[in-house]
Order: structure tokens, then C-alpha cells, then sequence
């Protein structure tokens, strides 16, 4: 048994002073406020749940940065992705092993305790199949065991290069599945995430441009009752392309012929007109909303307030992976909401409310019905996904309760974060991964490999 003593700690009720937090089996077992320390606890100031990434390509990780000089034509989501296939053109499974682990490291360095690994890079690089339909799958699970992150894994379904059921892009050649292949590896997966604890998987249909209406009714019954996840009108060409194809755009188009409900997430869901706004917060699916990328790829800003008032629950992403960070992703959905309606303190929760607060709660329950977990927040039952931060951070000090989620979020960074518990294991303490050293030198190494 781990014995935690927190002077103040953020739990479903709100804020406690003098918690002792008990894990059990890497499951917190009671959770009882106002009691003094125990010789036997270990002792920290503060602490909050751990969140989770509903949202990663691992593999873009080893790209971050390399896209940004501009082209001879308009720079969008459409040249940016070019260069993603020449860089996953190149990737063995040992890289992708190096540059995922380096990214969980990264994760849990910055508050995030879970990821849903939204998974497209299947096959060799020919194209071919590798002789283990779950190879890199694999991979990307013995990166989570090795970082000690959650796992919550969604391999994506990919068929074709355009809405109609378009023949495939050349660049896509290592993600293209038939319904028999993708049932496969959706087997091999649950088989391989079985021995890792805490894990699960769902299924990633990969966009509306990718599927066809009949492979989507196909591959919806692999999920059960677990997650399903798909992008969604994050690009207005998407839109258009939608409504040239079908009639109706994206989320429309889903809402009506897809059964989206509380197992379903929608990743991105920038374009939305008022009526699949409301419609889709009415369904119980999460917006997997991913604000760093979104800005990078310059793919527009996300009608949160709207949804929000109609309702809707959000979780958050680090999709691209181009910078990684609670802190930064919840500070980006609120910037860009300020941008967008020329206010502050958009998202609060209301008058003298915690905006910071209101982010952290919103992404936290979000993120843990995207990702099938059914408890989340410090409580018995829950997953032992802890985070301690740091009040000597002078972006922190003097603070206490909502306050210092505000610090953390608009002022501290990734700066604020002490130690962080995964399943029960600390596995960061002093804003260090016991990992960081080594998954750094074989991202590296492998990084110098594929840009030389």
C-alpha cells in the first residue's frame, strides 16, 4: 500500500485540506480529508487528478517543428500533411517504440497520466502487411508499459484518400485496411493491451473522407461498448467536400446516420453551424478538442462557448504532438475563445468563478468518458493518476486552492508540476520522468536517423 498526505488536494467535492490519499493494486482506496499525517505518508502540499490526452498521434512527435517553412503555395492542414506522410513513410517499428516512449515521458513530465492513442501507422513501409497485424500497435503499448502511462488504444480504420470512397493517397499506403484486416488487428490489439493493466481499446474510424457509410456500419459493431472515436470537420475544405459528396456537412451527417452517443467521440468538430452544435451536445458524445494543434495547423477555433451552453462536454488533446502540455492545451481553448469574441475569462463557469478551474473540470470528466474510464478525480475506485505541483514556483506562490489552477495554467507551464503518480507508481518526481534521459538519447538518435 502507498500512503499519500497532501496538505490540500482537489477532489469530485472541491477542495479538502489535510488528505490522506491510499492506493491499492495502482487504484486509490480511500480517500479521507481532515486528518493529520501519518508517520508512514509520504507528504506533498497540493495535489489534483491527473488528465488525460484524448487525442495522439505518437509518431508525428518525431516531426515536431519540421514543417514550418513556407511553401510556394498557401500553407494549410493540406501541405502540412504531405510532409507528415514523407516522415511516416520512413518509420520502422523500433522508431516508432523510441519516439513514443520519449512522448509518454513528455506527457506525464506535463500532467497528463492517460493517453487514447488514436493509431493509423499499421504497416511496413511498402504497404505490406507485417506478420503480426498488431506490430506497431504493439509497439505503441510497449511505450506506454515502459513511460508507466494509461493506455486507452484506438486503432483507426482507413480505406480511402476522399469522401465517396476515393481510391488512397500513396502517402497512406501504410494505414489502409480492408473491414476483415481492421477487425484483425482490432483482435491482436485487445490480445496485446490485455497484459498491460488499466489498458483498453476502442476503435478509430479515421474520418468520414476515409470510410464509406457501409465499411462504418461494418467496423461499428467491433467496438461494443467501448470507445469510438473519429475526426471530424476539423478543415473547411472537409466541410465542403462533405456537402459536395453527401448533402450535409460532417457532424450533420454523422449525427444522422451514425448511432453517436457517450461511447463517441468527435475529434476537432471546428465547423459546426448552431444546429450540430446543439445536436451534437445533446448526444453524450465528448469534442476531442486538440487547441495547439488546431492553432498550428491553423484549422480554425472550435465554437466552445456555444457547446458549453448547450450542454456539451469536452475533453482535451495533444493530436500532432508539436508541443505537450496540460497547461498549454487549456490555456490555448480559453486564448483562443478570448480571440475569437474579444472578452476574457470566456469559459469560466460564471461570475468570479476560476476559469482555470472550470477548463481543468471540464477536461477532466471529458477526457475520462472519451477514454471509457468510469471513475476519474481522487476517489476511491479511480485510477491512482496524481499530480503534485509545486507552491515554490513563483507563478504559484501565495496561492491556494482554484487560485493555483489558475497560476499553473496561464502563468506556471509546465514548470509548476512535482511529482506525478501513474496507476499508483510515481514515475516523476521533482519535474523529472525516472525515464528522461534515456528516452531522450534513443529519440535522438532515432530522430537524426530519419531527417538525415
Amino acid at each position: 500500500m502507498t500512503r499519500l498526505h497532501f496538505a490540500s488536494a482537489l477532489l469530485p467535492t472541491g477542495w479538502a485540506s489535510n488528505v490522506q490519499v491510499l492506493v491499492t493494486d495502482r487504484t486509490i482506496a480511500a480517500v479521507t480529508a481532515g486528518v493529520a499525517p501519518d508517520t508512514a505518508d509520504e507528504r506533498h502540499q497540493i495535489a489534483v487528478p491527473g488528465l488525460a490526452s484524448l487525442h495522439s498521434h505518437a509518431f508525428q512527435r518525431g516531426m515536431a517543428g519540421l514543417a514550418e517553412l513556407r511553401g510556394n503555395t498557401t500553407d494549410t492542414f493540406w501541405t502540412w500533411r504531405e510532409t507528415m506522410y514523407r516522415f511516416a513513410l520512413e518509420m520502422t517499428p523500433d522508431n516508432v517504440t523510441d519516439v513514443a516512449t520519449l512522448l509518454y515521458v513528455e506527457m506525464l513530465e506535463q500532467g497528463f497520466t492517460r493517453v487514447g492513442e488514436f493509431h493509423y501507422l499499421h504497416h511496413d513501409r511498402d504497404g505490406s502487411l507485417y506478420a503480426n497485424p498488431a506490430e506497431m500497435a504493439g509497439r505503441i503499448a510497449q511505450a506506454a508499459e515502459a513511460a508507466g502511462i494509461g493506455l486507452t488504444l484506438l486503432p483507426s480504420f482507413y480505406a480511402h484518400g476522399g469522401f465517396g470512397g476515393a481510391a488512397p493517397h500513396a502517402g497512406q499506403r501504410r494505414f489502409i485496411c480492408s473491414v476483415d484486416q481492421f477487425a484483425d488487428l482490432v483482435t491482436a490489439s485487445r490480445e496485446i493491451v490485455s497484459r498491460l493493466p488499466g489498458a483498453n481499446v476502442g476503435i478509430a474510424p479515421h474520418s468520414l473522407r476515409a470510410v464509406t457509410p457501409d465499411e462504418l456500419a461494418a467496423i461499428i459493431p467491433l467496438a461494443g461498448a467501448d470507445p469510438i472515436h473519429i475526426h471530424g470537420a476539423e478543415q473547411v475544405r472537409e466541410v465542403e467536400d462533405c456537402l459536395a459528396w453527401s448533402g450535409q456537412r460532417p457532424v450533420a451527417w454523422l449525427l444522422d446516420h451514425a448511432p453517436v452517443d457517450r461511447r463517441w467521440c468527435l475529434i476537432h468538430a471546428t465547423h459546426m453551424i448552431e444546429q450540430e452544435v446543439t445536436a451534437l451536445a445533446g448526444s453524450g458524445a465528448v469534442a476531442g478538442l486538440c487547441p495547439v494543434t488546431e492553432a498550428s495547423l491553423g484549422d480554425g477555433i472550435f465554437p466552445a462557448r456555444e457547446f458549453l451552453d448547450a450542454g456539451g462536454r469536452f475533453g482535451i488533446g495533444t493530436d500532432s504532438n508539436v508541443l505537450v502540455g496540460v497547461a498549454d492545451e487549456l490555456r490555448q481553448l480559453e486564448y483562443g475563445q478570448r480571440l475569437k469574441h474579444r472578452e476574457r475569462n470566456v469559459l469560466s463557469a460564471g461570475p468570479g468563478a476560476s476559469t482555470g478551474r472550470a477548463l481543468f473540470d471540464g477536461a477532466l470528466l471529458g477526457g475520462a468518458r472519451a477514454l471509457a474510464q468510469s471513475t476519474a478525480g481522487l476517489q476511491p475506485g479511480a485510477r491512482a493518476d496524481i499530480v503534485t505541483l509545486d507552491l515554490a514556483h513563483p507563478s504559484l506562490a501565495a496561492r491556494r486552492d482554484d487560485a493555483v489552477i489558475d497560476g499553473w495554467i496561464f502563468a506556471a507551464g509546465s514548470g509548476a508540476i512535482d511529482c506525478i503518480w501513474a496507476g499508483g507508481s510515481k514515475v516523476v518526481e521533482g519535474g523529472r520522468h525516472r525515464l528522461r534521459s534515456r528516452a531522450r538519447e534513443r529519440f535522438n538518435a532515432t530522430v537524426r536517423r530519419l531527417v538525415a
